[in-house]
């Protein structure tokens, strides 16, 4: 189950945020800035999921923006197909649709 959505830009300010477990607004100002900071600083090379506080975390950068997910760390992900779609889209715009 997804527990959260994060939309960040590259600068780290989050453009959405969007949870579906309830979460203490200190805990969530943490969790997202710790979170922001791991997914900025890795490098294009590196793999898109990482695990963070019991979560396992999936980004993807897009133009200038980074999409992150977050889901319970026992959740079996099965987002590689949702990640590689994305490649074959032709345009900016198709990408944004998807989304």
């Amino acid at each position: 189950m997804i527990s959260f959505i994060l939309m960040v830009n590259k600068q780290g300010q989050t453009r959405l945020s969007s949870y579906y477990e309830w979460m203490d607004m200190q805990e969530r100002v943490a969790l997202e800035s710790e979170i922001i900071r791991k997914c900025l600083s890795r490098s294009e090379l590196q793999c898109s999921f990482l695990e963070y506080r019991g979560f396992k975390v999936i980004y993807r950068r897009y133009a200038s923006l980074f999409f992150i997910v977050g889901t319970k760390a026992d959740f079996d992900v099965r987002v590689k197909g949702i990640a590689s779609d994305s490649d074959n889209y032709e345009n900016e715009l198709g990408m944004l649709e998807f989304i």
